[in-house]
C-alpha cells in the first residue's frame, strides 16, 4: 500500500501536468489566432499540436486522480494501471489530433504559391510560445532530474524507463513542442526569404512526423506497462539485498517484481526462514514478513512462499542499497524500471 511519502510525490506530478495544461492552453489560443491571420501551414500544424497537448493534459489529470485510488476487494493490486490506460488515450490523441492533422494539412499546402503574409505576428507568437513551453518543460525536467540524480542515472534514461507515465508524457510532449517551434520558425522564415510556400508546408509535415514519433514511443511504453513491465536490475538487486538483510530470512531462491502502477510493484518471492519451526509458526512468520514488506512505499503487495531444499540461492550483484530505497525520500527507485531497456 502506498505510504504517506509516496503520496507526497503525487503533488509534484500533478503540478507538472497543471503547469503543462496552462502553458499549452495559452499557446494553443495564440497559435490559432496567428494561423487564421497568416494562413501559415506551419502555424496551423503548431496550433493543432498545442490543442492536442492541451486535451492530453486533461487525460493525464484523470490518470493522476484515478491511479491514486487505494486498492479494494475488487482491485487487490490497486488502480495504478489506470494511469497507463489514460496516458495511452493521451498518446493516441497526440497521434491523431497532432500528427495526422499536421501532416495532412502540410501535404494539402504543398502546391500553394505566393509570398508569406503577417510573418511578424507568427514570429511573436512563436517566441512567446517558446517561453511558455520552456517553462513547462523546465518543471518536467526538474522533477525528472531530481529522481534521476537519486537513482544515479541520466535524465533521459530515467524518463524512458520511469514507471510514471504522466512525467514521461509531459516531458516528451514539451520537448517535442520546443523542437516543433524551431521547425515552424524555419518554415515561416524560409517561406519569407525565398517566397516559396513549399518550405512552410514542409515545416507542417515535419512537425507532424515529430509528433507521430513521440506518440508511438509513448503508446509503446504504456503498452509495455499494461502488459506487465519487468523492473530494472537495480531495483531487483535492491529488493534482494533488502530481503536478505532481514533477520527472519536466511536465503532467497526466487524473486519476481512487476509494476502495477507508478512506483508500485507486486512482489513474489520464495525464501528460507531462519530456524526450524513447525508449519503453523512458519505460516505466521511468513505473513509477518509480507506485512512488513508492504509497509514500503513502493510495494503494493508481497506474496512469499517457502523455498524447496534443492533450489539455488539468489546472490546480489551489488551489496549497496541506494538511500532512495531505504528512506523513501524521493520518487523512489521503483520509478525506474523497464527491464526491456536494460543498458548495463
Amino acid at each position: 500500500m502506498p505510504s504517506s511519502d509516496q503520496q507526497q510525490d503525487r503533488p509534484e506530478s500533478l503540478l507538472t501536468v497543471v503547469v503543462a495544461f496552462g502553458a499549452n492552453l495559452l499557446v494553443a489560443i495564440a497559435k490559432s489566432i496567428a494561423a487564421l491571420l497568416s494562413g501559415s501551414a506551419s502555424m496551423v500544424a503548431e496550433a493543432a499540436h498545442s490543442w492536442a497537448d492541451t486535451g492530453n493534459e486533461i487525460f493525464l489529470l484523470i490518470a493522476e486522480r484515478r491511479g491514486a485510488k487505494q486498492r479494494d476487494v475488487a482491485h487487490p493490486l490497486g488502480y495504478g494501471r489506470e494511469t497507463y490506460i489514460w496516458s495511452m488515450f493521451a498518446a493516441f490523441g497526440l497521434f491523431t489530433a497532432g500528427a495526422i492533422v499536421s501532416i495532412s494539412h502540410g501535404i494539402s499546402e504543398l502546391g500553394e504559391t505566393g509570398p508569406a503574409e503577417d510573418v511578424t505576428l507568427n514570429y511573436i507568437v512563436l517566441a512567446v510560445s517558446f517561453c511558455l513551453e520552456g517553462t513547462s518543460f523546465l518543471q518536467a525536467y526538474r522533477q525528472a532530474h531530481g529522481a534521476a540524480t537519486k537513482r544515479r542515472v541520466p535524465v533521459l534514461r530515467h524518463v524512458l524507463q520511469s514507471s510514471n507515465p504522466t512525467l514521461r508524457a509531459v516531458f516528451a510532449e514539451d520537448a517535442a513542442a520546443l523542437v516543433g517551434l524551431v521547425i515552424a520558425f524555419l518554415g515561416v522564415f524560409l517561406h519569407q526569404v525565398t517566397g516559396l510556400a513549399v518550405f512552410d508546408a514542409i515545416g507542417s509535415i515535419a512537425v507532424g512526423i515529430l509528433l507521430g514519433v513521440v506518440a508511438i514511443v509513448l503508446i509503446d511504453r504504456n503498452r509495455r506497462f499494461l502488459l506487465g513491465e519487468s523492473t530494472s536490475p537495480e531495483l531487483e538487486n535492491a529488493v534482494l539485498v533488502e530481503l536478505l538483510s532481514r533477520e527472519q530470512i536466511e536465503r532467497v531462491t526466487y524473486l519476481h517484481l512487476e509494476f502495477v502502477g507508478p512506483s508500485r510493484v507486486y512482489l513474489v518471492a520464495a525464501i528460507d526462514l531462519t530456524g526450524n519451526e513447525d508449519e503453523s509458526h512458519v505460516a505466521v512468520r511468513l505473513r509477518d514478513v509480507e506485512k512488513s514488506l508492504e509497509e514500503s512505499q513502493y510495494i503494493e503487495e508481497a506474496v512469499l512462499t517457502l523455498s524447496l531444499p534443492g533450489d539455488e540461492s539468489l546472490v546480489p550483484t551489488d551489496a549497496e542499497v541506494p538511500d532512495v530505497v531505504r528512506d523513501g525520500t524521493a520518487e523512489d527507485v521503483a520509478s525506474g524500471g523497464a527491464g526491456t531497456l536494460r543498458t548495463d
